[in-house]
């Protein structure tokens, strides 16, 4: 009888020890940035909108640390924190619960050294050799 209620005691422990964990705001490194992930074919992902990729190695933590898989989250639009590789491509993410939503976190201002043609500005550029007259008026 003693046992039994040793166990029940040490299970309700439990119990209680892991929903306080759930409850708890889970410390983040500075450097994550936070932003809104949707997983379209793995490891192909769009990341506030934009496509980006997972990198090889990149792993998914759930809101109770647990490992998540890249495929079971196709499709869901999921507010993160994630960090980068030295590569750019995406390598850590935690997917956060309300507590950690709610708290304010800075979002990626991601800068690129290149642009694609369909990025280009289509305007006419001076070349150095449009005469005077055919330059633009600028206001002053």
């Amino acid at each position: 009888m003693n046992r039994c209620r040793a166990s029940l005691a040490l299970i309700v422990t439990s119990l209680l020890l892991a929903t306080a964990a759930q409850a708890q705001v889970r410390e983040f490194p500075a450097p994550a940035l936070r932003g809104l992930l949707q997983v379209t074919q793995p490891p192909d992902i769009l990341l506030d909108g934009k496509s980006d990729r997972l990198s090889p190695g990149a792993r998914i933590l759930g809101p109770r640390n647990q490992l998540v898989m890249s495929a079971s989250i196709v499709g869901e639009r999921l507010v993160v924190n994630y960090t980068r590789e030295p590569n750019g491509m995406v390598h850590q993410v935690w997917l956060l619960n309300q507590q950690e939503a709610a708290i304010k976190r800075p979002g990626a201002t991601r800068e690129r050294n290149f642009i694609f043609s369909s990025e280009e500005d289509t305007r006419p550029k001076d070349d150095g050799k449009t005469p005077f007259h055919l330059l633009p008026k600028y206001g002053q």
